[in-house]
């Protein structure tokens, strides 16, 4: 098995990062019901009108393999997202260092404070929880927002 790899993603790339996407939060998000019933086609106009247009997107490969993809806006991580099938493989970390690269001095983020790997995932990493609040509507649950900046950091996942 090769290396992973973290580099631009290419616009031929955009459907298979929506439809990564669309599987990994049906997945993750049991506790949104909103997000359970969503279908392919809402999520992807959401994603090409607004992640697509607003963040640079970068993804990791493996052996020609989509693993995973980063949204970034600034030092803003809006989204960060690994196959469920191949989570705990170093995807993720390596998405995480890419975002350190390209904003070294911070980064932020927003999960649900009922997504429990991702938290455990961020706090590994060195990023501490600053805020607790709820997600704007439709979600409109429980969140946290973390920062990572590089004198705070307990970890680094380079």
């Amino acid at each position: 098995m090769s290396a992973i790899t973290v580099r631009a993603a290419r616009d031929d790339e955009l459907d298979a990062i929506i439809k990564l996407w669309h599987e990994t939060s049906r997945v993750t998000y049991h506790f949104i019901p909103i997000e359970a019933g969503r279908p392919l086609a809402d999520r992807a106009r959401y994603f090409r009108n607004n992640i697509a247009k607003a963040c640079d997107l970068y993804v990791a490969h493996r052996d020609g393999e989509l693993l995973g993809f980063l949204a970034m806006e600034g030092d803003f991580i809006d989204r960060l997202y690994v196959r469920p099938t191949l989570q705990r493989q170093g995807a993720g970390r390596a998405l995480l260092a890419h975002a350190q690269v390209l904003s070294p001095q911070r980064l932020r983020l927003y999960t649900h404070q009922e997504n429990h790997p991702a938290r455990a995932f961020y706090e590994k990493f060195g990023f501490r929880a600053v805020k607790f609040s709820v997600s704007p509507p439709p979600e409109s649950v429980p969140d946290v927002e973390y920062w990572w900046e590089p004198t705070s950091a307990a970890g680094h996942p380079s």
